[in-house]
C-alpha cells in the first residue's frame, strides 16, 4: 500500500542559527526520503517545509526537537500543509 504524501511546516525557535541546524535538517530529511526546504528566518528562527509520508515526517519532527549537538531548541511549532509536490529534493534555502 502506498502511503499518502502529506506536508508539514516546522518553525524552530532557540539557538538554531550558526550551529549547523539547516545541514542537520537537510541530512535527516534526505535520509527519510522527504522533499522540501529549510531556511533561516530574519528573526533568528529556522523554518522547514517537508513533504513525504507520515512516519518519515514524524521522525523528522523528533530529530528537530533535539537538533544537532550545539543547538538548543526552545520551541517547535508545527503546521499541516497540503502537499504541493513542487520540491524535487530537500534543499537549503
Amino acid at each position: 500500500m502506498h502511503e499518502m504524501r502529506t506536508a508539514r511546516r516546522f518553525l524552530v525557535t532557540g539557538r538554531v542559527t550558526g550551529v549547523g541546524f539547516r545541514y542537520f535538517t537537510q541530512d535527516t530529511a534526505r535520509r527519510e526520503g522527504l522533499t522540501g526546504v529549510v531556511r533561516n528566518l530574519p528573526d533568528g528562527r529556522v523554518e522547514a517545509i517537508a513533504e513525504g509520508d507520515e512516519a518519515s515526517l514524524l521522525r523528522l519532527e523528533v530529530a528537530l526537537r533535539s537538533g544537532p549537538s550545539h543547538a538548543r531548541v526552545e520551541h517547535l511549532d508545527i503546521d499541516s500543509l497540503p502537499p504541493t509536490g513542487r520540491y524535487l529534493s530537500f534543499s537549503i534555502g
